[in-house]
């Protein structure tokens, strides 16, 4: 009985559903703080943007299961990140802000970690293109 059940519900489901509501809460979180600079207002709806396809069902197809989404769509986000990067100039560290940028998505994607302190700290040397001569 209890296996029957446990396939009803699915926990791979569960998984994508905790995901998805991660996702909801996260994204109300960042309607509140608005970007003084039209630079990081961009970034931050392209951001925006790419998560929620993350969890719109009409973005995959039926064949594809939430856990199969959480598996697979960051690597299409990675390669993609990897394929802009490779045009930086060498002199902006494009593979170490990848890494950064990387690590700092995933301890926000953590939801055992409070979001009662604040993380823009960590947003000026990801977002702030800051040019070395």
């Amino acid at each position: 009985m209890c296996g029957e059940l446990e396939e009803e519900s699915g926990p791979d489901e569960q998984v994508y559903d905790r995901y998805v509501a991660h996702v909801h809460s996260f994204l109300a979180g960042m309607k509140g703080r608005k970007a003084a600079d039209p630079v990081h207002a961009h970034l931050d709806r392209l951001f925006r943007e790419l998560l929620s396809a993350t969890i719109d069902p009409n973005r995959a197809p039926e064949e594809m299961n939430g856990n199969q989404r959480i598996a697979m769509e960051p690597l299409v986000f990675a390669r993609l990140a990897g394929f802009v990067a490779a045009h930086a100039p060498l002199s902006e560290d494009p593979l170490r802000r990848l890494i950064e940028a990387l690590m700092l998505g995933y301890s926000e994607g953590e939801i055992a970690v409070p979001h009662d302190h604040d993380h823009d700290h960590d947003h000026d040397h990801l977002h702030g293109h800051h040019h070395h001569h």
